[in-house]
């Protein structure tokens, strides 16, 4: 009898152990799925193209299961177009030891670069991370930054202006000189338009103050005003459509948020699946399967036709049936 006892509680006390070793076992191998990435984002501006890549860049993590507050934190700043605002942020993301920053604009994306050369950076709506000098090369990023860009079809564009407006001779080219993508597209636009014939002046301001001077003093001198991808103009886009609109000025756009707020047209990218694109980077570097130094600087291959019918009624400009098709495509 007695040794029966002993051979119950000998069984007991290894179910016992049994069971403790197997709760310690999926304490341990659940840990992993519980870590929390912290993420920090610096965006320059609040505009329809910047807020919708930051969209695409959370919807994007999501689809690939790192929800906000299951398993990734994000740390959203925004410097209200203010570069210095960048500095100050990115100096707080860095301070705060994130996993990963996101860098929405080029001078977002220069602070950080620059405030970090450890946490993995991703830029998104930089049109050349290599001329911004983030990276070594757009091939082979080469430190700790990498992402997409948000290049636009300028020569498309140029040809757009052409077929909508083949009465345009003069164009003027309107950007913020003080933004280096802004630069860039503007030198290609130049390039671009006078090989169609077209004569062509930069129109530049330095902050939005000077929207309305600035276009203004266009009036009468130019036939077209033409503006790229730029973060201070597309803020100040309901004042550049509303003067120019109102003397017969139409304005080719660099993205398709510019043309919904009075734009006539443009061949854009999609901002959107821009910043999906970035996150699925992001995955890849919070995973553990690849680092920001070999990742090139990604593209969006399509483009979108997009032009607004509404003002090209206002300004009465009649849209070409092979354009209206391709609209409904």
């Amino acid at each position: 009898m007695i040794k029966i006892r002993k051979a119950i509680s000998g069984l007991l006390l290894f179910v016992m152990a049994g069971a403790l070793t197997a709760c310690g076992t999926k304490e341990t191998s659940s840990s992993p799925d519980t870590k929390v990435s912290k993420i920090g984002v610096c965006q320059l501006v609040t505009h329809d193209a910047l807020d919708a890549s930051y969209q695409g860049f959370v919807d994007g993590l999501k689809d690939a299961g790192y929800v906000e507050g299951e398993n990734i934190t994000i740390d959203y700043q925004n410097a209200q177009g203010d570069a210095s605002n960048c500095n100050t942020i990115a100096t707080k993301l860095v301070n705060e030891d994130c996993d990963l920053i996101l860098a929405i604009a080029t001078n977002a994306a220069q602070s950080c670069a620059n405030a970090t050369k450890d946490i993995p950076i991703l830029v998104t709506a930089v049109t050349d991370p290599a001329e911004a000098g983030v990276v070594e090369t757009n091939e082979v990023p080469g430190g700790n930054v990498s992402g997409t860009s948000d290049l636009t079809p300028v020569k498309k564009q140029m040809e757009l202006l052409v077929k909508l407006l083949p009465e345009a001779k003069k164009v003027a080219i309107l950007y913020c000189s003080s933004e280096t993508n802004s630069q860039i597209q503007a030198d290609m636009a130049k390039t671009e338009a006078e090989s169609l014939g077209l004569e062509t002046q930069f129109a530049t301001i330095s902050s939005l103050n000077e929207v309305q001077q600035v276009v203004q003093s266009l009036v009468g001198k130019v036939d077209v005003i033409y503006t790229p991808t730029d973060n201070m103009i597309a803020s100040g886009m309901d004042t550049v459509a509303m003067i120019a609109n109102g003397n017969g000025v139409p304005i080719i756009c660099g993205e398709e948020g510019m043309v919904e707020k009075g734009g006539l047209a443009t061949y854009g990218i999609n901002y959107y699946n821009l910043g999906k694109q970035t996150a699925a980077q992001a995955v890849k570097i919070l995973k553990g399967e690849a680092e920001p130094a070999a990742m090139p600087i990604e593209y969006l291959e399509d483009v979108t036709l997009k032009i607004n019918e509404e003002v090209a009624t206002e300004l009465g400009i009649s849209i070409p049936d092979d354009l209206k098709q391709e609209m409904n495509q």
